[in-house]
């Protein structure tokens, strides 16, 4: 993943917008799909995933604003 600049509240829009599709295209589209076969165990572990994308997206925001 490359390294983003956010100057401004229009920037990090931008950078926010670019990982929840990023997020949704990985891992939303297989928890989709498990929903879809009905595969429980399938379900838990892409929805697992799911919700470590979207910590690892929100924790590169922080350790961005750390290092600032």
């Amino acid at each position: 993943m490359e390294t983003v600049e956010i100057n401004n509240r229009s920037d990090f829009a931008l950078w926010a917008i670019q990982r929840a599709q990023e997020i949704m295209t990985a891992e939303g589209a297989a928890f989709a799909m498990a929903a879809r076969d009905m595969n429980e165990e399938m379900l838990a572990e892409t929805a697992a995933a799911l919700g470590k994308a979207i910590s690892g997206a929100m924790l590169e925001v922080f350790d961005g604003l750390i290092g600032a």
